[in-house]
């Protein structure tokens, strides 16, 4: 059984790829070829962001857009603490001091809740992290941000194609960095991303800072490195393109056969109401992750444990004097865990892993324990019936 199918996915596309990687080989412009732009111009099409700037990884992305924000040395980042280590590795980068704001206890996103009296008058930018799919709540975390004038950069490695109140991932926040690693839901082979916004003058920005900006006479005007994304990667996500929505059709269905075989016996973080998912990965909240994990290996199901730790733990980012650590996100850390997810993934493959599951979740009893959730009463404080999380 296979974590992520990427073969299946290959042949159902592999005339097509062959044929737009061979147009690339043809006229042989493996830097900003017209496959570039025309991958920016139908990514803007189905997100509805004015502008999309492609670089070569999601860290790249990041990096250029806090780079366009101007963040620098002494500024101060706040960003959730369950989410990836090169967040906090491009805020240090820029010499800029990540500001941990911990997450909810039942959607794992960030808190929109604790953000505000983090912000100080060394505050540049917000970078909410979306998980798994699902978008963090950015009507929120938009009205705190505009109150104090602080640009919102969305952290969506994991949800380009998912949706928030009717609109796309890209078109939430001030910038958005999405990733195409292979494994996402729109994946290259290879390393690569994009930084979307509506603002033409930091989309200006990017595509300067990505070239470099060199002007008359080689001089660079100002400050950038080359992060293009190569040719031969846009002709294969343009290739994946053309089976996008199918495939996140596919994944909303793997998603629901999953919550059906676990229902009411298996945790999982909740999906907001206002969310529509794009299912990078269906994830679960277990006691005994680490033994579950081993257990469920020897029965020949891969799972993951993405994010086994806050970034602070990692000793390339050790807390700053005076910082508080995170609980809940302590808590998540310890507890979840990836169950195969992608588009190919047929029923009989999902009986098995959640059969295998309940059987190794019954050998160290998982207490199912759960609080009322800071999201599902936002979710009812707006008029909405929540889509709970499936616990016991």
């Amino acid at each position: 059984m296979k974590f992520v199918d990427l073969e299946t996915q290959q042949r159902r596309i592999r005339t097509d790829l062959e044929q737009r990687i061979g147009r690339v080989l043809d006229h042989g412009r493996y830097l900003l070829g017209p496959e570039v732009e025309e991958l920016e111009r139908r990514l803007a099409a189905r997100t509805g962001a004015r502008h999309v700037v492609t670089v070569g990884s999601s860290a790249q992305a990041l990096l250029l857009a806090l780079m366009a924000l101007d963040v620098g040395a002494g500024d101060e980042v706040i960003t959730s603490p369950f989410g990836s280590a090169s967040t906090v590795q491009v805020i240090r980068v820029l010499g800029a001091r990540p500001v941990f704001c911990d997450i909810e206890p039942d959607t794992w996103l960030i808190d929109p809740r604790l953000i505000e009296p983090l912000i100080t008058t060394r505050t540049r930018a917000i970078v909410p992290v979306d998980l798994y799919g699902q978008c963090a709540d950015y009507e929120v975390i938009g009205r705190v941000a505009r109150r104090y004038r602080v640009p919102v950069v969305a952290g969506a490695a994991q949800s380009f194609g998912a949706s928030q109140r009717g609109r796309s991932v890209g078109t939430l926040a001030t910038l958005t960095a999405t990733s195409f690693y292979p494994s996402r839901p729109l994946g290259a082979y290879g390393e690569g991303g994009a930084v979307l916004t509506d603002d033409s003058v930091l989309a200006d920005r990017l595509r300067g800072q990505r070239h470099h900006d060199r002007g008359a006479g080689h001089r660079a005007r100002q400050a950038g490195f080359p992060a293009c994304l190569d040719t031969l990667q846009c002709a294969v996500l343009l290739a994946k393109l053309e089976i996008f929505e199918d495939e996140l059709r596919r994944r909303r269905a793997v998603a629901e056969t999953y919550d059906r075989l676990i229902a009411g016996r298996v945790g999982k973080p909740v999906l907001l109401p206002w969310n529509d998912s794009a299912w990078a990965l269906y994830t679960i909240d277990v006691d005994h992750r680490d033994e579950v994990q081993r257990l469920l290996r020897r029965c020949g199901i891969p799972t993951r444990a993405y994010r086994p730790h806050p970034p602070y733990r990692e000793r390339a980012h050790p807390l700053d004097a005076g910082d508080a650590i995170c609980p809940v996100a302590e808590r998540a850390a310890q507890r979840a865990l990836s169950l195969p997810m992608h588009p190919y993934l047929d029923a009989a493959a999902q009986v098995r892993v959640c059969d295998e599951l309940l059987r190794v979740m019954a050998m160290p009893k998982a207490d199912g324990r759960t609080g009322s959730g800071t999201a599902v009463a936002r979710a009812r404080s707006a008029g909405v019936t929540p889509l709970r999380s499936l616990r016991s």
